[in-house]
């Protein structure tokens, strides 16, 4: 399965390039016919690259004062064809190839064979079907935050208001994606009851971090323990179980949703523990969610996974009145 899912990627990327190419002959034949001077210069710099190459090839001893000639030649008729370019205000790359990833070249692949990071979202996408994650961030994300629907008045048992405390958790997450490539073991662990806004921040660093090519895999801690027990249980043994099984190791951020909504035991516990840790050391981040209070936490899960979320993680406190009942 893993290997049709890698074929039908691939012809995606495939249809993306041969549409590309589309779209460029199209603004190329309407330049040409707009300004038919830009199509003998093509042709003219067409003709010097291969007499260039001929030349390297017919004179192998000395052919570099020819090939000087001929670049000079077509830096010229290059620089003619911006100025006609220009001139007809039409932006000087207004022919060349547009590529939806700059890196791969909208391949898939970097010139070290490695996968792109767009590739390997578009897998993760697959892999944890999020195909409908795009829509949500672009309604929820650092953009469309409005730091008004929350409460200024005064909360109680709490120093700042809920606007002014969300205004400190805001510029932690900023901090945190600022400083994302940074070795310095951050992760964050937001808390509170539901309707705090943690799932909406939780989008904007999502957003943010997708937005800077890293790999995001965000699902709810009842997700995750679902994958971890089809795998060890062997109910969907396949390469797209062992791919999604990875990926919450080795993704850039994982963010776990709704921790505690999971029914907790010896396997989720050990499993949760082991997601966390592994993390912890290779030092990949984490971002935690979770309705449950630090105390609570501990009551639920063994005290090395708690150990570890509370000595490796910036607790921040969510509070307030429900947003959805405001």
């Amino acid at each position: 399965m893993y290997e049709d899912i890698m074929r039908e990627v691939s012809l995606e990327y495939e249809k993306k390039r041969d549409r590309q190419e589309n779209e460029r002959r199209k603004r190329i034949e309407y330049v040409y016919k707009k300004i038919p001077a830009i199509r003998r210069i093509d042709e003219d710099i067409m003709k010097s690259s291969i007499s260039m190459a001929r030349y390297i090839i017919g004179n192998p001893q000395g052919y570099k004062e020819a090939v000087e000639k001929a670049k000079e030649t077509i830096e010229s008729l290059k620089m003619e064809k911006a100025y006609l370019l220009t001139e007809s205000n039409i932006p000087p790359n207004y022919m060349d190839l547009e590529y939806d990833c700059g890196h791969c070249n909208d391949t898939g692949y970097l010139g070290s064979g490695e996968k792109c990071n767009c590739l390997k979202q578009e897998l993760v996408n697959r892999a944890y079907r999020m195909s409908n994650l795009g829509s949500v961030l672009n309604k929820e994300n650092f953009h469309t935050f409005n730091i008004e629907v929350f409460n200024n008045n005064k909360f109680p048992g709490e120093d700042l208001t809920p606007r002014e405390n969300m205004i400190d958790i805001v510029g932690f997450a900023e901090g945190f994606i600022s400083n994302f490539d940074e070795t310095n073991g951050e992760n964050l662990l937001f808390y509170g009851t539901t309707g705090l806004g943690k799932t909406f921040l939780c989008n904007c660093i999502a957003k943010a971090l997708l937005d800077k090519n890293k790999i995001v895999v965000y699902q709810t801690a009842f997700t995750i323990l679902d994958i971890l027990e089809r795998r060890k249980f062997g109910k969907d043994s396949n390469q797209v179980s062992d791919y999604q099984y990875n990926l919450l190791f080795n993704a850039d951020l994982l963010i776990i949703d709704d921790l505690g909504t999971e029914v907790s035991n010896t396997f989720t516990n050990a499993e949760i523990f082991n997601i966390v840790n592994t993390r912890i050391i290779s030092g990949k981040k984490t971002l935690i969610s979770t309705n449950l209070t630090p105390k609570e936490i501990s009551e639920i899960y063994t005290d090395r996974v708690f150990s570890r979320i509370l000595d490796k993680f910036i607790p921040l406190k969510f509070y307030g009145k429900d947003l959805r009942w405001e």
